[in-house]
């Protein structure tokens, strides 16, 4: 190689570098951007989700006032709009909360403090308890062990699981078994219920945001999956389900083990 196609070659090698170091630049200045427009929404979602609270809390406590005050003086359409106001903001509040939820799922450092997951198991029965009896539903389980993770947040993934599972079920006594497996350096628990099942092509949708399989005849937000999916995802784990139509689900998500 003659000296001038020597010079040639190092000029575009050099071009090439600094066009290099220039588009790498800025995808790392766009990824900031990106992250800092995500946390300034998600303060924005957290901070309005908390001043609807309060107004949400009088419209309740209004419309039930009224409802008292009035009872037996207001005709049956009256008292049917009452009702459809306070039914209205019930859920309201429900789905403010369960935004909060959400968005604080993923925020944050991992949490690095051990959470043993019978306690949060206990937890998490205890506030689906009043479904669970309704339906008369027989929750079980086996030895469940310790984990890395906030033990509030995880008993709330937990809550989800089971109360989706007995809400959802056909059958007149519900069984939902909760179990776990060491797999490789995680446990891997796993949330088996006896309902209808879930088709292949709507698996995956389920744990987005807001997406619901049924109507009205069930309550919820559409967020209660996609919750215990970020949950989960910000613990270092992952979650994903197996089920067949007729023949019940499984969800399965990974945690990393408590310290020794």
């Amino acid at each position: 190689m003659t000296h001038s196609a020597s010079s040639l070659a190092k000029n575009e090698t050099e071009r090439l570098r600094k066009e290099l170091d220039s588009e790498t630049e800025r995808c790392l200045e766009l990824s900031r951007r990106l992250a800092q427009t995500n946390a300034q929404f998600e303060e924005f979602v957290c901070l309005a989700a908390h001043d609807l609270r309060e107004p949400l809390r009088e419209v309740a406590s209004f419309s039930q006032l009224i409802a008292e005050t009035y009872a037996g003086r207001l005709d049956a359409d009256a008292d049917l709009s009452l009702n459809r106001i306070r039914e209205g903001a019930a859920k309201a509040q429900a789905l403010v909360a369960e935004v909060v939820d959400y968005w604080a799922s993923g925020a944050g450092d991992r949490p690095s403090a051990p959470a043993d997951m019978e306690a949060v198991l206990r937890q998490a029965l205890v506030s689906c308890g009043k479904l669970i009896a309704e339906r008369g539903a027989v929750v079980t389980s086996d030895f469940l062990p310790r984990v890395c993770g906030d033990g509030g947040i995880l008993a709330k993934v937990l809550h989800r699981l089971i109360a989706n599972a007995v809400a959802y079920s056909e059958s007149p006594a519900p069984r939902v078994h909760i179990s776990s497996e060491r797999v490789d350096s995680d446990w891997v628990f796993s949330v088996t219920d006896d309902g209808p099942g879930i088709e292949t092509q709507f698996q995956q949708r389920i744990f987005e945001p807001f997406k619901r399989l049924h109507g009205r005849e069930h309550p919820g937000s559409g967020l209660g999956l996609a919750f215990c999916k970020r949950a989960v995802e910000w613990h270092g784990g992952r979650m994903r389900l197996r089920s067949k139509p007729g023949a019940g689900s499984t969800f399965y998500f990974s945690l990393p083990p408590a310290a020794d």
